[in-house]
């Protein structure tokens, strides 16, 4: 049996990379289906529906710099980890608006909005396992709960939970107050929101019996 040491390397900064692009092509892809958009990118999304003037790629941003700011009142300090979770989240950001432009060329059929809701599901799940085994500074919208869950001592998944709840229902009660109905929410949202989280996990558990994950930093520790 394979030790942890005799796994196949995996570098965590590939692993990083890797999260950005599939998560950022999951939420759009998960959106165009219909079926609601992840829980994370809700907030931004009922911005650019309200206020049409910014994308929801500079609405990502804005909402990611918030988070970031307010974690750095929170510890009372400036935090320069959290710098590198910006420029990350501003990666993040354009992609976003990269993959709308052009995700209207698929087919719009029910079956295949089917289809790309699964796809949009597992790339997410994907995507996550990846950055929660990257080491370095991940997106401002994972970021945030994780480091609030240290600050506050709360558990991390009781603090999950709440901050994925609030944001949908700042989605749902901006997009019913100014547009007259709630956007953005689907049975999507609902199943992601309950079942992601252990997806994630077994994807995550797979991925440790085949690889271990290391930065260039814990290399040279090594």
């Amino acid at each position: 049996m394979k030790t942890q040491e005799n796994l196949p390397l995996f570098r965590g900064e590939l692993a990083l990379l890797l999260a950005v692009l599939v998560n950022s092509f999951g939420v759009v892809l998960m959106l165009y289906s219909g079926a609601g958009i992840s829980a994370i990118s809700s907030v931004p999304y009922a911005f650019s529906e309200v206020w049409p003037f910014f994308t929801l790629g500079t609405w990502t941003y804005l909402f990611q710099a918030t988070l970031i700011v307010s974690l750095m009142i929170l510890r009372k300090r400036f935090v320069p980890m959290y710098l590198f979770s910006f420029v990350v989240g501003f990666f993040f950001s354009e992609l976003l608006d990269i993959h709308k432009a052009w995700i209207g060329i698929l087919p719009y059929t029910l079956p295949m909005r089917f289809v790309y809701f699964i796809i949009s599901y597992l790339l997410l799940c994907i995507g996550i396992a990846f950055s929660n085994r990257c080491g370095l500074p991940i997106i401002p919208t994972d970021l945030f709960p994780r480091e609030l869950a240290q600050i506050t001592g709360i558990s991390y998944p009781k603090i999950k939970i709440s901050y994925d709840v609030i944001c949908l229902l700042t989605t749902a009660i901006l997009t019913f107050l100014f547009l007259g109905q709630i956007r953005g929410l689907g049975i999507g949202t609902i199943m992601a929101a309950f079942t992601m989280g252990k997806s994630i996990g077994m994807i995550g558990n797979i991925l440790d019996r085949h690889f271990r994950f290391a930065t260039a930093k814990d290399l040279k520790k090594a």
